[in-house]
């Protein structure tokens, strides 16, 4: 019968008592020593985790102070819109302003208006594009955007400049407005819609949004529903 064979002992094994209190003390040891080391790696990467959330912490931080600057910024240095006006009643006593009479009448060539700028009466079958305009634009067609309901502003280049003319700018809806310089002005800023007027002296002057409240794509205009676009963009346009 074959003998069974013994598997070999994990641990060495010595005849000697303290020889074996030796060994057994060695096995503890490296025990230790391998249990400190996995202890030791644990940690590191505990620490290495640590950081990394640290960083990401850190990053999402600046990131969130970033997108709110960027809103703010976005805030602060918007440009301003445009004002808002309700369609005018005609009802409403705004001193200084002059009414006519002028009949509506598509012509070719040139006409000769009874006031100036004009606020109405016979004009070109094309209507001027609404907009803002560095040069004058023509009579005829500038009288067709009035027949729809437009204002249009007029100043003298001489005297409206700089900050004043940026002033008048901000004041005008960005729709049904035209604004041009215009050449022998007894005023420096002038108003037209169609059939009134309003002379004025300033950019700062309080009547300037009770005209537009009130004529602005006014009923009393011809064609208060038609466009203002689609027509004639005359030289000097902005874009």
């Amino acid at each position: 019968m074959t003998p069974t064979s013994q598997r070999p002992s994990d641990k060495r094994v010595s005849g000697n008592p303290a020889t074996q209190a030796d060994i057994n003390l060695t096995v503890k040891q490296q025990r230790e020593q391998k249990r400190q080391e996995k202890l030791a790696e644990y940690q590191k990467q505990l620490a290495k985790r640590r950081r990394s959330k640290l960083v990401w912490w850190v990053v999402g931080s600046a990131a969130v102070v970033v997108v709110i600057a960027l809103i703010v910024a976005s805030i602060v240095f918007a440009p301003k819109a445009a004002p808002t006006y309700t369609p005018g009643s005609d009802g409403a006593d705004i001193e200084g302003v002059e009414t006519f009479e002028n009949v509506t009448e598509h012509v070719d060539g040139t006409v000769d208006y009874p006031q100036s700028p004009p606020a109405g009466g016979p004009h070109n079958p094309v209507w001027l594009n609404c907009g803002i305009y560095d040069q004058p634009v023509p009579n005829e067609n500038a009288v067709h955007a009035l027949e729809h309901g437009a204002i249009w502003v007029t100043y003298d280049a001489s005297q409206v400049t700089g900050d004043e003319l940026a002033s008048l700018k901000s004041q005008l809806p960005s729709t049904y407005v035209v604004l041009s310089p215009f050449e022998g002005l007894d005023s420096p800023i002038v108003l037209s819609a169609w059939n009134h007027q309003l002379k004025l002296d300033s950019a700062d002057d309080s009547r300037i949004p009770q005209f537009f409240e009130e004529y602005w794509r006014s009923q009393s205009a011809p064609e208060p529903t038609a466009a203002c676009t689609g027509g004639l963009d005359a030289p000097g346009k902005q874009s």
